[in-house]
């Protein structure tokens, strides 16, 4: 049998769909890149925004025929768009789909084939796919997480999820709603997930969280993320631990002097302001002001020379004006981040800032904020970069795509590289930058 997944949104849905992934194949099933020939087909959704949303209703409609061609192939929704809670609406909208999966959470799916007698059937191809199973078992021993097929030996980089939910509840985000309360993974189950990543081939790995320094909040006297990262950094055969997202308020010294002093823990920090003003903030419910964010990039730079700094920006949230929005825009140039991740304001329902606040700033007016910040930041970017033209940097090779391989650097800028003599997929490269660009570098294998 032969499953396929389509997923929307985040780095967590990437790695929910992993773990789902995972389930499949312990119970046999392939994955296949063609929804057309699959047993098993489940789309992982995202609500953050209305077009991730929008798309996946499109994608599970489109889908629609092959249930009514095929009434034996089992649907899926699961993600954000199902939640944590009954999702009657969504059953009664799409009658079709089998099981609705919450965020995070395959069981629904797996009770669903075994109850059915999910298994490959007899025959030639089954033998060997049954073999490969059972070899693959052996190989990871007691390991709880098998990648796909496919992606055995193949994949450099993976999302460990450390903390599901978020108690931090803005008034734009949907997060707490759909994927509920903080509940933090123990240490002994991450450096498992993370142990069977690496058995597997996996070099990289990215502890995720919705605010991921909030990690073992959630338990008394619990243990935080400091004392994870050293775990996971003393993991034999892991190169490289990165971790988002970050929240201004929950990233203390111990945190920053831990990234400063382990060496396969990246100097990579991603950590949203979402805006410029503090009258914008104090509606969002950030809980810090704009001269606090500067203060924390300032102990950043301070504790952890070189490191890159990412963020995100949201423009257009509700009475935000051209005077407020040019504080954002003037802060970005200020600051001069590695990275801003911008996004137009998306009411969405059940959040506070839907019910509380008129969306008043019109959808060409947030485009042009939105392009605004793009121009800015790759300005920004592009004078960044150009200060590593003759530096020799370490990158992690990820793929090869025309010719060239391409990797990133400890501080998570893109790197290609041309080598015709070597197989380089997977290991570290040390390349002299000879051409910069705000998206991209290139240069040569030393």
């Amino acid at each position: 049998m032969k499953y396929h997944i389509t997923t929307y949104g985040c780095q967590m849905n990437t790695a929910d769909s992993q773990r789902l992934a995972s389930e499949l194949e312990k119970l046999g099933l392939r994955a296949t890149p063609d929804a057309d020939s699959a047993d098993v087909i489940v789309l992982n959704t995202c609500v953050v925004r209305q077009g991730p949303e929008d798309k996946a209703v499109s994608r599970l409609l489109s889908l629609k025929p092959l249930k009514q061609k095929n009434p034996d192939v089992v649907f899926g929704v699961m993600g954000c768009m199902v939640g944590v809670r009954e999702p009657k609406a969504l059953r009664e909208k799409f009658p079709f789909v089998d099981t609705f999966l919450p965020p995070s959470d395959p069981t629904a799916l797996v009770e669903l084939l075994q109850a059915r007698g999910a298994q490959a059937e007899t025959g030639r191809e089954d033998y060997w796919m049954e073999r490969d199973a059972t070899e693959t078992r052996y190989a990871l021993q007691d390991a709880d997480f098998i990648l796909p097929a496919h992606e055995r030996g193949q994949l450099v980089s993976a999302h460990v999820p450390i903390i599901f939910g978020c108690n931090h509840v803005c008034t734009f985000c949907i997060i707490p709603y759909r994927r509920g309360t903080e509940r933090s993974r123990s240490i002994g189950e991450i450096a498992a997930h993370v142990r069977s990543l690496v058995a597997q081939g996996v070099k990289e790995v990215t502890l995720l969280g919705q605010i991921v320094d909030r990690y073992g909040y959630d338990i008394p006297d619990g243990p935080r993320l400091p004392e994870l990262l050293r775990v996971v950094h003393d993991i034999e055969g892991v190169e490289r631990v990165r971790f988002l997202t970050s929240h201004p308020n929950y990233m203390n010294d111990e945190l920053l002097d831990t990234v400063a002093t382990l060496p396969k823990v990246m100097e990579h920090i991603e950590v949203p302001i979402q805006a410029g003003d503090d009258e914008v903030l104090k509606r969002m419910k950030r809980g810090y002001s704009v001269d606090d964010y500067r203060l924390l990039i300032e102990k950043i730079r301070a504790r952890v020379p070189n490191a890159s700094i990412a963020t995100d920006i949201i423009v257009g949230f509700p009475g935000e004006t051209e005077k407020q929005f040019e504080g954002t825009y003037n802060l970005l140039r200020e600051l001069k981040l590695d990275v801003a991740h911008v996004a137009m304001y998306s009411p969405r329902p059940n959040t506070a800032s839907a019910s509380r606040f008129p969306d008043d700033v019109p959808q060409d007016e947030k485009e042009r904020r939105r392009q605004a910040i793009d121009a800015l930041q790759g300005e920004v970017v592009g004078e960044i970069n150009q200060k590593f033209l003759g530096q020799t940097v370490e990158v992690l090779v990820e793929e090869k795509s025309k010719k060239r391989w391409r990797g990133r650097t400890r501080t998570n800028k893109l790197v290609f590289f041309e080598d015709e003599a070597r197989e380089w997929k997977g290991q570290l490269a040390n390349v002299k930058i000879n051409w910069t660009g705000p998206w991209s570098m290139l240069g040569d294998v030393m």
